[in-house]
């Protein structure tokens, strides 16, 4: 079975996350949205509301578990056996902050990054944009 996980702090879901969790439904027989949990961190919306707005969302995908992890996400994916992880580009910075973050996993655990693009129509779309106009 391939197992991926799609990890975030999800404060909140955007269009441009779903759209990359629905694409990858064709690439892995299971996606885990991984919510990270940091104390250290100051969200707008609590845990519980975090994930009740992604179980919404994929109510009706039967591929898709929520689930919330703390500590590293490689420790995670071995925890549940997950060979890869999903992550979104924006834009260039996207790709030069997540590509030295996906090597470091590799070597260290093995799990490989699946890096996909967004649509150009969700690249302007951040959680932190969602935030600031909320």
């Amino acid at each position: 079975m391939k197992r991926a996980v799609f990890p975030g702090s999800f404060d909140p879901i955007t269009r441009g996350h779903v759209d990359i969790i629905r694409r990858s439904l064709d690439l892995f027989d299971e996606i885990i949205v991984a919510v990270g949990v940091n104390s250290d961190k100051k969200y707008l919306f609590d845990l519980k509301k975090r994930l009740a707005f992604i179980e919404e969302v994929f109510r009706d995908e039967d591929q898709i578990r929520v689930a919330t992890y703390s500590g590293l996400t490689v420790d995670y994916c071995r925890d549940v056996n997950a060979g890869y992880i999903i992550r979104g580009l924006r834009n260039p910075g996207d790709f030069e902050f997540e590509k030295s973050i996906a090597q470091m996993n590799r070597r260290l655990s093995g799990v490989e990054t699946v890096f996909l693009l967004s649509a150009p129509e969700n690249a302007y779309i951040s959680s932190s944009i969602v935030r600031e106009v909320y």
